[in-house]
């Protein structure tokens, strides 16, 4: 019988307590107005997001996998075309560019900061590259100048994968306002969660915000009008209504889980963990808080004995994954992305968890490393 967790990894449901009188009132707005789909609600959000991150338009959807879809479809990439990303992502990622007829074309990361290498891109295009999708990934912002100068010497776009970048900045500009077009997740985990799935696509583009509104339902301008073939994605009432309660409190939200990181650095000073970096000038927003050591999954076993839950983001690596076979690659063409698949931990980690859960925390990583695993 599996030990319950006494310290999750992730803990959506604390929020949720926190400030349950606001959303509880939020929801209730929603349901007593009868609409619930692409209503007032959506619209505000949209706005507000759009504006919190910097650009023109936002258009709310189902997922952050279809925000990454639709921008790609926005974008005209389609049948036979690369898209040059990374292979430690979320395999949603790669789903997106597959769902397009295009093929992923897959590359290191930068050894210090997870995301993607821009030394990696240049060797990587070819007659049928169109686009880069950088991956924010765990909270922080990929080199966008180094990757917006590559893209525009050769003509490609720059669809931004900020899953997981919620208000992260580079140079003090938020990631979703650098490239042509960026997709959102709102899965309940992430810095911004909605109680269930939802995504948006933000750009400055009009043109392309245009070509997504028509996308995400069914390429209608006037109802049941078919202007383009399109797709049903669409962000529903309550959870706009939930996002935008949430949205206030967004950037109180990432300053703790920034000192929290901090606090969780320090804690594991002296040990052979290996911890986060940021590197300047961007402000990382610790979506997760990840780890290194070569004992990872040893110690993840021993700390799933004594109630604390952690996870693995992510065990293996696209290219390694038997549905992505057909790309072509081997072990060892990746090698930084391979090496880190063995080694990467994330520890329990919400704006919520207690200083002295934190502290259970480096107490059980230090009994294990020392070797007094008795307690």
């Amino acid at each position: 019988m599996p030990i319950p967790l006494i310290i999750p990894q992730a803990n959506p449901k604390a929020s949720y307590i926190v400030h349950k009188e606001e959303i509880n009132s939020a929801i209730t707005r929603v349901m007593e107005s009868g609409w619930y789909i692409l209503g007032q609600e959506v619209a505000a959000f949209e706005e507000e997001f759009a504006a919190y991150i910097g650009v023109d338009f936002g258009i709310g959807v189902g997922s952050g996998t279809d925000a990454l879809h639709l921008a790609l479809m926005a974008c005209g990439i389609g049948s036979g075309d690369e898209v040059i990303t990374v292979s430690h992502t979320a395999v949603a990622t790669a789903v997106a560019i597959e769902l397009c007829n295009a093929r992923p074309v897959l590359v290191d990361i930068d050894p210090s900061t997870f995301v993607i290498n821009p030394d990696q891109i240049e060797r990587a295009i070819t007659s049928r590259t169109k686009g880069i999708i950088p991956v924010h990934l765990y909270g922080h912002v990929a080199d966008m100048p180094s990757i917006l100068s590559i893209a525009h010497s050769h003509g490609l776009r720059v669809i931004e994968d900020c899953a997981q970048s919620h208000g992260a900045t580079y140079a003090g500009r938020k990631s979703g306002g650098w490239g042509d077009i960026a997709a959102f997740s709102f899965y309940p985990t992430k810095n911004l969660g909605a109680f269930g799935d939802g995504g948006m696509v933000l750009t400055n583009n009009p043109e392309l915000a245009e070509r997504v509104r028509l996308l995400r339902e069914y390429g209608w301008r006037q109802r049941y009008i078919s202007e383009i073939s399109g797709l049903n994605s669409r962000l529903d009432e309550l959870q706009a209504a939930v996002l935008r309660v949430k949205l206030k409190y967004l950037d109180q939200w990432n300053e703790e889980r920034r000192k929290k990181a901090s606090i969780y650095t320090k804690l594991l000073e002296g040990t052979e963990i290996v911890c986060p970096t940021e590197k300047e000038p961007v402000r990382h927003v610790y979506h997760l808080y990840v780890i290194r050591t070569k004992k990872r999954d040893s110690l993840q076993a021993f700390l799933r004995e004594k109630g604390i839950g952690t996870l693995i983001h992510y065990p293996t690596p696209i290219h390694l994954q038997n549905a992505y076979k057909n790309l072509g690659y081997r072990r060892g063409d990746l090698p930084v992305t391979e090496k880190y698949a063995q080694e990467v931990l994330s520890l329990p980690f919400y704006p919520e968890l207690t200083g002295e859960e934190m502290r259970e925390v480096q107490e059980q990583v230090k009994m294990f490393l020392s070797g007094d695993q008795k307690r």
